[in-house]
């Protein structure tokens, strides 16, 4: 394939927050996560500082709280100050402890030196309760509420600019659903009392790729909102763990980006997208295994219901397809730089999660090492490029469809701040190697590739097994004549410069 483009034609410059994860109160995301204090591992705070440090080196930019579907019965003010006492968590049915709340979740961001994004309890919850925690997390002085934080330890706001209003509404499996009618109004209500108590924040709201209830929201709350909430897992194994396999996989690489259209042709269509954009604060190739909890008829044993969670722990499962499909989808974020401003990897730390945690240390899934590779050796400034000779592979979805797509994703970036260009390019192709030759006019230099492969589709990160990590391999001089070969089933960034 060769890939055409000019250094001076840019689509845009992207957020660093695209590359945002996010932590839930499900299974160990949290308590025997990233936050245990009973562990040696653990700082001062109970937060686990190789968990932090894995973190820190992808320069996490935000982190969404505290759900999903868990935030939608969660008040807040149960779990801030010195009494608390635990609850039952009814989305997920087991008990919370509520020590790790609001205060310690700030701590954590500053830990990591990255935003907080607060979702709220618009199940259960209502306008008020959303706009009192607005109140303890960033006035100064003034209320009670921001009393209380002082009280608790906090004399300086927690300074939370990013809000979002509800987790998933829409759907009958969250507690509270609501109708898009209702919903456009609680959105609506919700957000004139957020912003009479700091109109400096900025609010996103749930939605989904459906026209009704996005029309009836952006109609009553559009004003209001600075971004419209999305939602998307591409494999929906809830209930079965039923993995798609390599091939099937890579069949969900089809037309990835098409709830990004879908939401793009809406606020083009009612004139709001140059004032909102879409945060896609919740993504992942595979759906969290919980089965039996978002259903009609519940599981009754444990064994049912909560034990199986912990097939997410799984390691062996997390293969060069989640990977490969990763890494397109982040590729479809940047090329959607203009209208996409944040999207939420989920989780960070566990379940699905590009870090897994044990009592002696954590496991790096192959997930981990696509976001080193775009977070650390990308650049920000997005290129037009278009491809001549593109190679095409058939696959078999998980439907049994045959399903012909490009067998190579690629993504052209420049920096910013210093010359070169970076090109971000997915080997979809399971077993072949695939030729990638360059005509960028207005670069040139010395290229280095860092890529990840594994040995096979089948590779992964456990406990003393490591398959996958991130291998350099030095170019030479670039020329359009002397192809670069991406191995089979592989992530690459190729980096040229003068250097």
């Amino acid at each position: 394939m060769i890939l055409h483009g000019d250094m001076k034609h840019e689509i845009g410059r992207r957020s660093p927050l695209i590359y945002g994860h996010f932590i839930e109160h499900f299974h160990r995301q949290i308590y025997g996560g990233i936050y245990d204090p009973g562990s040696p591992l653990s700082d001062e705070d109970g937060f686990r500082t190789d968990v932090m440090d894995a973190l820190k080196k992808i320069r996490i930019p935000i982190l969404r709280w505290p759900g999903g579907c868990f935030v939608s019965s969660y008040h807040w003010k149960d779990a801030v100050g010195s009494e608390r006492a635990p609850f039952f968590d009814k989305a997920w049915r087991v008990e919370d402890p509520n020590s790790f709340g609001t205060d310690e979740y700030i701590k954590l961001c500053r830990k990591l030196n990255c935003q907080p994004y607060i979702c709220t309890n618009a199940g259960t919850g209502t306008a008020e309760e959303m706009s009192d925690w607005v109140e303890y997390c960033n006035l100064e002085n003034e209320g009670k509420y921001a009393r209380w934080r002082i009280k608790n330890g906090f004399s300086s706001p927690h300074k939370v600019k990013y809000w979002s209003i509800g987790n998933e509404n829409y759907g009958f499996w969250e507690i509270g659903a609501k109708d898009s009618r209702e919903w456009g109004r609680l959105v609506k209500e919700s957000a004139k009392m957020i912003k009479h108590v700091d109109p400096t924040t900025e609010l996103s709201a749930a939605a989904l790729t459906d026209l009704d209830w996005n029309i009836r929201l952006l109609t009553e709350a559009g004003d209001f909102l600075d971004w419209i909430s999305i939602h998307q897992y591409w494999d929906p194994i809830n209930q079965t763990n039923d993995y798609a396999d390599y091939e099937q996989s890579m069949a969900y690489t089809y037309r990835i980006g098409h709830s990004i259209e879908k939401v793009r042709g809406l606020l083009t269509a009612m004139g709001l997208e140059k004032k909102i954009k879409i945060a896609f604060d919740e993504w992942n190739l595979r759906g969290w295994y919980h089965p039996n909890v978002h259903t009609i008829q519940q599981g009754i044993t444990k064994e049912e219901y909560l034990y199986p969670r912990d097939k997410n722990d799984d390691n062996t499962r997390y293969t060069m397809a989640d990977a490969v499909f990763t890494a397109c989808f982040l590729n479809e974020l940047n090329r959607n730089c203009d209208i996409v401003g944040m999207a939420n990897y989920a989780p960070a730390v566990n379940t699905r999660g590009c870090i897994f945690t044990h009592p002696q240390g954590i496991v790096l899934r192959t997930t981990y090492h696509v976001f080193d590779l775009y977070t650390n050796y990308m650049g920000d400034v997005i290129l037009n490029t278009w491809a001549e000779d593109m190679p095409a592979m058939e696959v078999e979805s998980k439907g049994h469809q045959k399903i012909s797509l490009p067998a190579l994703d690629i993504l052209a970036a420049k920096w910013s701040d210093r010359p070169g260009i970076s090109i971000a390019a997915v080997n979809k192709d399971p077993k072949n190697s695939q030729p990638l030759s360059l005509k960028i006019s207005g670069t040139g230099g010395r290229g280095k590739q860092f890529y990840i492969s594994g040995s096979s589709t089948e590779s992964y990160n456990d406990i003393h097994h490591e398959e996958v990590k991130i291998l350099e391999k030095d170019l030479g001089m670039i020329s359009d004549k002397i192809p670069i070969i991406l191995p089979p089933h592989s992530v690459n960034v190729i980096q040229i410069t003068n250097e």
